[in-house]
């Protein structure tokens, strides 16, 4: 056990594959633990040994416990490993995925992944809990308005204009419903009021988040971010400074296009969408809606958002301003400065270069 340098491991719920190599990267150890052999495994383990997992529903809890250990425990996108396993897409198993994920550890350029605290991700389940909530929610709308049009019942489109009606239909002797139809729109129509009942209480600690926290309300005064999307950043990222500038935060949340350039011409295409969706559509959401308003106000985010929506299109201003919300973000949070919305940044002087002619 002395002999290891770097530990790779392939999370399971109840086997999990490691596979251990020395400093010269040849293999010491390769073989599959049951769950609860597997912190006692890695207490062998010489301290300050990097142990690198990779992204998943258990990752974070097992990266603390190893880190509680003294070990250097890091966790790695499932996207960055898939290259690094030799045996390609034919040959996935538990043991070359921890193969690959040992390989992909040593790379001197690789992008971790941030632990989270507890913390975090305690608030990361209030707002996992309160999209599912959306999604029923909304599935339930759609299915109350599924059965009343099959009694020739259609009412406008918004959730507001359904709940005034709806009482009155499933009284309203009137109408063609069924008995039976009458109590499954009762039963429909509870279960509507029980999922808002949830969706509030998901609102109220999130409201307390941003009471508790500096940070959430730091973010909640950039233009476009609102209590949920200040709330799942803060949540989401933790430490700003572990991006070297809001350049890379902003592709790290996958607003930055993809490029398919050769030869010295430059192809840009769509946004990546790569890390977190969550928070990448929180932020284009509310950037819509500062887009959609940029006209009623003269700050200079707003009369630049307003010129790159009648230069490029709406579509392309909204991802912009994410992106820029994202930057300012990392500049508020990295160095510690107040979000100005009049602020006006300005390039560093470039450096002039001669060239003496011989």
């Amino acid at each position: 056990m002395n002999e290891i340098t770097r530990v790779g491991i392939d999370l399971a719920k109840h086997v999990i594959e490691v596979f251990a190599v020395n400093a010269a990267g040849v293999r010491v150890t390769g073989r599959a633990l049951p769950r609860a052999k597997f912190l006692a495994w890695c207490a062998q383990l010489p301290a300050g040994c990097l142990v690198a997992m990779e992204a998943s529903s258990s990752a974070h809890y097992w990266a603390r416990k190893l880190l509680a250990l003294g070990l250097d425990a890091r966790i790695i996108a499932a996207a960055h490993v898939v290259a690094y396993r030799l045996q390609g897409k034919s040959g996935k198993n538990d043991a070359n995925d921890a193969a690959a994920i040992c390989e992909a550890a040593s790379r001197p350029h690789m992008h971790f992944v941030p632990i989270k605290s507890v913390e975090q991700q305690s608030m990361l389940c209030i707002h996992r809990l309160r999209e599912g909530v959306k999604a029923d929610r909304t599935a339930c709308i759609n299915r109350i308005r599924g059965l009343l049009a099959e009694f020739g019942l259609v009412f406008a489109q918004s959730p507001e204009a359904l709940r005034q009606v709806l009482p009155d239909v499933m009284e309203d002797a009137g109408n063609e419903l069924g008995g039976l139809a009458r109590l499954a729109l009762h039963r429909a129509y509870a279960q509507w009021q029980e999922l808002d009942a949830h969706l509030r209480w998901c609102d109220e600690r999130i409201a307390a988040h941003g009471k508790a926290s500096e940070q959430v309300r730091q973010a909640e005064q950039l233009l476009g971010v609102g209590p949920v999307t200040a709330s799942a950043v803060v949540a989401t990222v933790g430490d700003f400074k572990q991006f070297k500038n809001g350049a890379q935060f902003g592709a790290w949340l996958g607003l930055t296009p993809r490029q398919n350039s050769s030869g010295g011409k430059n192809n840009l295409g769509r946004i990546t969408k790569r890390g977190d969706a969550y928070l990448r559509t929180l932020l284009i959401q509310g950037a819509k809606s500062i887009v959609l308003t940029a006209h009623r106000r003269d700050d200079p985010i707003s009369r630049w958002v307003q010129a790159l929506r009648e230069r490029c299109g709406w579509q392309k201003a909204v991802v912009a301003l994410a992106n820029k919300n994202a930057r300012i973000l990392w500049a508020v949070f990295a160095r510690g400065r107040p979000f100005d919305a009049h602020h006006v940044s300005t390039k560093p002087p470039g450096v002039i270069v001669a060239v003496i002619a011989t």
